[in-house]
């Protein structure tokens, strides 16, 4: 994989590439939204604490088909309230690390729960 940085724009305002380039054979993995539900199908309370475990299930996902963040291509997260804008980084960054997967931020009026505040999805690839 190759990260997509283009001089004739600027640079990324996050933790994020704008592009990235997938060559050759490999697999691909689509996850499903992920939300702040843990392994008991409890709700965890507070938008740090969703966002968290959100992002654990997504890593989950990632490990159980012998991926991690690093194969992350796309990343789609989104937000009921603009003003958790500021605490979503750093658990992003918790869970990404070096990873730069080109990605979309959305602020919603609502998920398909209203309990739900954060939600994300994802596109991975595990070059053969």
């Amino acid at each position: 994989m190759q990260q997509i940085l283009p001089a004739e724009i600027a640079p990324p305002v996050g933790a994020y590439s704008h592009g990235i380039v997938v060559s050759g054979n490999g697999q691909w993995l689509h996850i499903a939204g992920q939300i702040g539900v843990d392994a008991s199908g409890q709700l965890c309370t507070g938008f740090e604490a969703q966002a968290r475990q959100a992002w654990a299930n997504l890593i989950a996902v990632l490990h159980s088909c012998g991926m991690d963040a690093s194969h992350l291509v796309k990343v789609n997260s989104f937000l009921v309230d603009e003003a958790h804008l500021p605490l979503l980084g750093p658990v992003r960054q918790g869970f990404l690390k070096d990873a730069r997967p080109a990605s979309t931020l959305v602020i919603v009026k609502a998920l398909a729960r209203p309990e739900w505040w954060f939600e994300v999805d994802a596109v991975a690839f595990k070059p053969e």
